[in-house]
């Protein structure tokens, strides 16, 4: 039976665009982690004007909000690179490796198109936002395209990341599902 680290990365060899794809994502993964950092500290300082200092927040909050969102629509390259999404390899696991390989191709071909949408959808809606001059309707009043930039950052790199780990794997240079033959 195979076993899979859940820490294991998706293979790059010696391919340069693969190993590019990988280097962006470990960046992003390093956004996203700093983003998260960023809405702790936030929230510590909120919490110290709001109950020490009996002082109000204007902006705080909302920042908090979108840090988490951003950090999260960031980072899922890096998990994707990680292979750190839940998921159930009952099936590819009790299939022979040729039909193993098929269904990953199958897999990632699904997601690289449903993400492709959303990452069109979430261009436009970002566009919107620029294009239009959107500002939240708070005190604080942020020009929305700067949080929602986070929607095609975030699609365009998982995408990209998706499409690097099909090309590992049809170059056959990373296993089908991370998972070796047995």
């Amino acid at each position: 039976m195979a076993v899979q680290s859940s820490a294991t990365a998706a293979r790059t060899g010696n391919n340069a665009f693969l190993r590019a794809v990988a280097a962006i994502s470990t960046v992003a993964g390093w956004c996203s982690a700093a983003m998260i950092l960023a809405a702790v500290f936030l929230t510590c300082q909120m919490i110290f004007i709001r109950f020490v200092l009996n002082g109000s927040t204007v902006w705080q909050t909302e920042a908090v909000v979108y840090l988490v969102i951003a950090a999260t629509l960031v980072g899922l390259p890096y998990v994707q690179r990680l292979r750190g999404h839940v998921n159930v390899d009952l099936i590819p696991l009790s299939l022979a490796p040729r039909a193993r390989f098929v269904m990953c191709l199958v897999t990632l071909s699904l997601s690289i198109a449903i993400v492709a949408v959303m990452l069109f959808y979430g261009y436009e809606y970002w566009h919107f936002a620029w294009d239009r001059g959107w500002r939240s309707d708070t005190v604080w009043g942020v020009k929305l395209w700067i949080p929602y930039l986070a929607l095609p950052v975030g699609f365009g790199l998982l995408l990209l990341q998706l499409v690097a780990d099909l090309i590992a794997v049809v170059l056959k240079i990373d296993k089908p599902f991370g998972l070796e033959d047995g």
